[in-house]
């Protein structure tokens, strides 16, 4: 049977508009559950709801209607409980410059109440690689060492969950590689990852289940493939030997497209044929295939369908 770390049942937020006399319904009626051990994506275009959901979870903004549960406390009768078993990490890179990452974690640590003999920051340090940086002054880090010293801040006290609001923003390749590194190591620990980004491969490779909400609605809550295999569209791209650009190339249900004399682009549904009787029809029309690639649609591409974005 699942256990879950978060349980959101009837989510509403309203904010009201005195001087226009109107209510804008930032969240609307959400309910979803997040499994305990899971990598858990939350994603949405600008507006959707995302940072006013964070926000409740974090105890700076106040819900209208609904419950949530964070690691079996009600968000209104153990606030203090909730704040301690989440971690954000925020968008924002706000570290004292002249405060080292040793000082930064131990400050961190006081201000949760944990005592000296009860901090853990050496084995944080360590699990975000930056052991080597402890005594350094933070306005001397990398901004790929500065994101992954929010991720120590937001674990001084050990939460069970971590919530990171798009930690790559602004992160060149190689320091979000080594990010998600670290975060798939976190989860390999047992910590169960909330995950909000804009950037939609690294959800499609990180998370293992996806919400997708539009302004304020939930308009899909699925594993990531099945989120995948709603995308029923295939593209496949062949090379081919010496084809006339003028040959015309028709099949129910296909869309030929000669892209040029050494190129073929085909489109289809999934479901429609066997891709082995597009081979036998170019076959047919004595067409050489030299080389095949197919092309699947990926989590933008059902992102657009739904929000229509």
């Amino acid at each position: 049977m699942d256990k879950y770390a978060l349980t959101v049942e009837n989510l509403t937020k309203i904010y009201s508009d005195s001087k226009n006399k109107k209510e804008n319904k930032a969240l609307n009626d959400l309910n979803f559950q997040v499994k305990q051990g899971e990598i858990f994506g939350l994603l949405g275009p600008n507006g959707a709801g995302k940072t006013t959901f964070l926000s409740i979870l974090g105890g700076t903004v106040s819900k209208t209607n609904g419950s949530v549960n964070v690691w079996g406390f009600d968000i209104d009768k153990n606030p203090r409980q909730v704040k301690a078993s989440i971690g954000i990490v925020p968008q924002e890179v706000n570290l004292d410059a002249f405060f080292s990452p040793r000082k930064l974690l131990e400050l961190q640590a006081g201000l949760y109440g944990i005592t000296k003999k009860d901090r853990i920051t050496d084995l944080i340090l360590k699990m975000v690689a930056l052991e080597n940086k402890a005594n350094a002054y933070s306005r001397s880090l990398s901004g790929g060492m500065k994101r992954r010293l929010l991720i120590a801040k937001a674990m001084v006290h050990q939460p069970p969950i971590l919530i990171l609001d798009e930690p790559t923003a602004g992160v060149d390749v190689e320091l979000r590689k080594n990010l998600w590194n670290n975060v798939k190591e976190l989860n390999k620990e047992g910590v169960t990852i909330i995950l909000t980004t804009h950037y939609l491969f690294e959800a499609q490779e990180m998370c293992d289940r996806i919400a997708i909400i539009d302004k304020g609605n939930l308009v899909a809550l699925d594993t990531t493939q099945r989120l995948l295999d709603r995308i029923q569209t295939k593209r496949i791209n062949l090379k081919v030997k010496n084809i006339d650009k003028n040959k015309v190339l028709k099949m129910d249900g296909i869309h030929f497209k000669i892209d040029s004399n050494e190129s073929i682009s085909i489109t289809y549904e999934k479901n429609s044929l066997n891709f082995e009787e597009i081979i036998n029809y170019l076959s047919q029309n004595n067409i050489k295939i030299l080389d095949i690639v197919t092309e699947d649609g990926n989590l933008e591409d059902v992102f657009i369908q739904l929000t229509n974005r």
